[in-house]
């Protein structure tokens, strides 16, 4: 099956040689072929080019005139398998309440995992497929979720499960990501090493001998989890195969991002409280620092310092941080809003950071986050607008037209 899209205003993310990431001064480059054409066959990129190179014939034929196409967004951070929404906590962070204020009231983390532990497998699976095919129209095309929300290896497992089931089902690529260190169960108030205890020897192997996860991840964070016991989880995960990432610096300045660093975590995420110490560490690494505007916008936190770790020469990616507390939207396009507004990133940088770099921070970068050959025909054509700058400038209305997934429209 051989599907043209032909006249396209600009095929933006375009690469002869697929690169692994973005770096500094590079991620405001986005290769762009003005009046292309871009040709799939059955799942794939086959070839692409500018107008004057357009083949004739194919089984179907897309007219893009006036239109974008970009490859999909690739979502590296999302816990949205989970049962039902905390808008009353909501009032309570508007009041002025904060984040581990509402923690240590039975909020946060701890309501959402009693809800999770008396939902069904169904249920949540119900829900869950309904925000994915939310995100699929916002351009979203590939997504790792987390599980975290259960506090219970019963509770661990059927997250887990539950997104096994996604992936099988839903046209997104889909990454699983045990993060069992997400909080901390009310009965393990003041001895949470026995908490991680239980992770290392009772949930982390289940996970593995059931091939439910890709990637294994902690809240190494102020009030949750130290670097110590961080370092214990990330090793017993390692041993087992999982891929480390890690919730770092969102609270503070804890450590997160050394210890990810010394596990080679494929990302660190949230790096709010990143100073120079932790971008020199990130500087030596295969590490991809991810910023989750969402969240800091949602929850009035400070903002990472993006700026400053492209000066440096780093990769930034951006993710949604989809859930049900701190931020409650998949929509990708307004973490392009956000980066642009709130992180000072140019159009170009948060097009690199929510494609190539998150495609990088999820490990799929092999077969997404550009328009390369041989790569995953995950794209979409936008509605007819005057520029790529245009995407995050228009903000809260979808600009997206046709989507594309494994080389079918959605």
């Amino acid at each position: 099956m051989l599907t043209l899209i032909k006249n396209i205003k600009g095929l933006v993310q375009v690469e002869d040689k697929a690169k692994i990431a973005v770096c500094g001064k590079q991620m405001a480059e986005l290769p762009c072929i003005d009046n292309a054409f871009l040709l799939i066959e059955n799942e794939e990129i086959k070839d692409f080019g500018p107008m004057d190179k357009c083949p004739q014939s194919a089984d179907k034929i897309i007219d893009a005139e006036g239109r974008f196409v970009l490859p999909s967004f690739c979502d590296s951070h999302t816990h949205l398998v989970y049962a039902g929404s905390r808008e009353i906590e909501y009032i309570d962070k508007i009041k002025g309440l904060s984040y581990e204020e509402i923690a240590e009231r039975g909020g946060g983390i701890i309501n959402s995992a009693l809800r999770l532990q008396k939902a069904s497998e169904e249920e949540l699976y119900d829900d869950a497929m309904q925000r994915l095919e939310s995100i699929i129209k916002t351009g979203t095309g590939a997504v790792e979720i987390k599980s975290g929300y259960g506090f219970t290896t019963e509770a661990e497992l059927k997250i887990l499960r539950v997104i096994r089931k996604l992936r099988e089902n839903s046209p997104l690529t889909i990454k699983a990501n045990f993060l069992g260190a997400h909080g901390v169960p009310l009965e393990y108030k003041g001895r949470i090493d026995a908490f991680v205890d239980k992770i290392i020897e009772e949930m982390i192997p289940k996970v593995a001998d059931e091939g439910l996860a890709d990637f294994i991840d902690v809240f190494c964070d102020k009030g949750f989890f130290t670097v110590e016991q961080t370092d214990r989880m990330l090793s017993e995960g390692v041993k087992r195969g999982l891929k480390p990432k890690i919730h770092a610096n969102e609270l503070a300045a804890s450590g997160g991002i050394q210890v990810g660093v010394k596990y080679d975590a494929l990302s660190v995420d949230h790096l709010e409280y990143t100073g120079e110490e932790e971008i020199k560490a990130l500087l030596n690494s295969h590490t991809m620092p991810t910023i989750l505007p969402g969240a800091a916008f949602f929850l009035n936190m400070p903002y990472a310092p993006a700026r400053k770790m492209i000066e440096a020469g780093l990769p930034v990616a951006m993710a949604s941080d989809f859930n049900p507390g701190s931020s409650p939207s998949g929509n990708m396009q307004l973490v392009l809003t956000f980066a642009c507004v709130n992180y000072k990133l140019l159009p170009q940088e948060a097009v690199n950071a929510t494609t190539i770099n998150t495609a990088y921070a999820m490990d799929v970068v092999k077969d997404l986050g550009s328009i390369c050959r041989g790569k995953k025909a995950n794209f979409f054509i936008t509605k007819k607008i005057p520029t790529i700058e245009y995407l995050p400038y228009f903000y809260g209305e979808n600009k997206i037209e046709r989507v594309f997934l494994n080389g079918k429209e959605q």
